[in-house]
């Protein structure tokens, strides 16, 4: 069999099709949109084979100087085994320079990445579907402390966010704050906790949800889903916030998930007494 030519080069707009196609490929729901949004965050490398069919994917989005995440890891079906897999990471990492580095890993790519020096930190558990109804409102919470703002304070949000997920994502927010809109809890006037909710997949994603509790975490989600009867809702939380439960309990069944990994020290503390982060903008941007 004649040996075929790969080659690594940026990923451009030009390849946002060929990388559709490997993602539906692998059955993940990204729209052409999801991919855009991404590549808009990010920067990338795809693997072309004999300068024609697009093979491999993969992202990088840098906080700041903070952290980046390492995401959007595809690899064609013919491709696997090749070692592609080392390569396309071996780029990201030059992306992301000397960042602590963040990514959720598959059950596939999970051995790939423990060689490379990732650790297993948490469990993300991915919950979609249909809710039944609205869920009540925590009582701790007054149902009229959150609200949908068009012109919400964006430094307010990224301060809670930076606190939340320890590191600057004010390009991320700005990016959600144009494509979709900002549920946001208040108490004494001052913005403690928040919630995006945008067009995504299937249908539409809560994430990130930004808030101090458990139970102001549940009023921002509850508040969406109210807002979205009869719409296909996804949420990706993580085990440790203890979400998983109430999100099933609500009509968002458990679907899957996958292992948060890190590589390097954070360079700023993870979570605060102030806010902490309970579901995800998605998976692959933390």
């Amino acid at each position: 069999m004649q040996a075929t030519q790969i080659d690594l080069v940026a990923f451009l707009p030009s390849h946002l099709d060929g990388a559709l196609a490997l993602s539906r490929q692998a059955v993940w729901p990204h729209r052409l949109e999801d991919w855009r949004m991404a590549l808009d965050l990010s920067a990338g490398v795809v693997a072309v084979e004999d300068g024609e069919r697009l093979v491999g994917t993969v992202l990088t989005t840098c906080y700041g100087t903070d952290c980046a995440t390492i995401n959007m890891v595809i690899v064609d079906e013919s491709m696997r085994g090749r070692g592609l897999g080392r390569k396309l990471m071996d780029a990201a990492f030059e992306l992301a320079a000397d960042r602590p580095l963040r990514l959720v890993a598959t059950t596939d790519g999970l051995p790939l990445y423990e060689k490379l020096g990732f650790v297993r930190t948490g469990t993300v558990m991915q919950h979609q579907g249909i809710p039944a109804g609205a869920p009540a409102m925590p009582e701790s919470i007054a149902p009229d402390a959150v609200a949908f703002e068009s012109d919400v304070d964006l430094a307010a949000l990224i301060a809670l966010d930076t606190a939340a997920f320890g590191g600057d994502r004010s390009g991320l927010l700005a990016y959600l704050r144009s494509v979709g809109r900002f549920a946001v809890l208040r108490r004494d006037g001052a913005i403690v906790g928040f919630a995006a909710l945008r067009a995504f997949g299937r249908g539409e994603v809560i994430g990130p949800v930004v808030a101090a509790s458990a139970d102001q975490a549940k009023a921002l989600i509850s508040f969406c889903i109210a807002a979205r009867p009869g719409a296909f809702l996804r949420v990706d939380t993580t085990e440790d916030t203890g979400l998983s439960p109430w999100l099933s309990e609500i009509g968002l069944a458990h679907v899957g998930g996958g292992v948060v990994m890190r590589r390097g020290e954070p360079v700023a503390p993870i979570g605060s007494a102030v806010a902490r982060t309970f579901a995800l903008a998605n998976q692959a941007l933390g």
